[in-house]
């Protein structure tokens, strides 16, 4: 609730109700989901009608409305560049541990889905696991991924081959050289047409 009445202090008198996204946030990053009675809390909260909350809860697709699992809530991109980089691959290995899409699995402790782009393109294919990306996923490093979670480790999050950000596989293949971009083969040079440099204001007298 102090989280909450932070959020409202953000926006000015009377305009409350524009925190309702950031405190259904806050209802399912504190009970991993949200239900009808925290839809119906947060109206009275906000003086809304439940009918708008509810609507905002549905149409956003990052607010679970039944419970997801205990130890991980798993999102694997199926959008096209993900696709093209094996993503099927990584659907058919939550099929095979979890059963069922968009379902809990049987121990209850991994709930999974398909979504859209998660803008990681360039590190496809990719998955969210709870509130991190896991990138440059293949089957085994993906099945070794999810058994570290049920193992209760939290593993580390990003490229699984080690890459920085959005830089090429296997290491830079430009700008290898410092002195291409560091100023150092710079040389001095006379640009044409330039105004004459203004004279130094004179000291003024003490």
């Amino acid at each position: 609730m102090k989280a909450a009445r932070g959020w409202m202090e953000n926006f000015p008198a009377g305009r409350q109700q524009s925190a309702v996204i950031a405190i259904l946030w806050l209802v399912q990053k504190q009970e991993g989901w949200v239900c009808e009675p925290a839809i119906r809390a947060v109206a009275d909260l906000l003086g809304m009608p439940v009918i708008r909350v509810l609507e905002i809860a549905t149409f956003y697709t990052m607010f679970m409305l039944e419970p997801v699992g205990s130890v991980a809530l798993v999102q694997v991109c199926g959008t096209t560049p993900c696709q093209t980089r094996g993503s099927e691959a990584l659907l058919a290995v939550c099929k095979r541990k979890f059963g069922p899409s968009n379902h809990r699995s049987q121990d209850g402790k991994f709930y999974w889905q398909e979504v859209e782009c998660m803008g990681a393109c360039a590190n496809a294919p990719m998955a969210a696991i709870n509130d991190d990306y896991y990138e440059d996923l293949t089957p085994e490093s993906f099945e070794k991924l999810l058994d570290d979670f049920a193992a209760g480790k939290k593993p580390k999050p990003g490229s699984a081959i080690g890459r920085m950000g959005s830089s090429p596989e296997g290491g830079l293949t430009t700008l290898t050289d410092a002195a291409l971009y560091n100023g150092s083969l710079g040389k001095k040079m006379t640009i044409p047409n330039l105004p004459p440099k203004a004279l130094k204001s004179a000291k003024a007298p003490a």
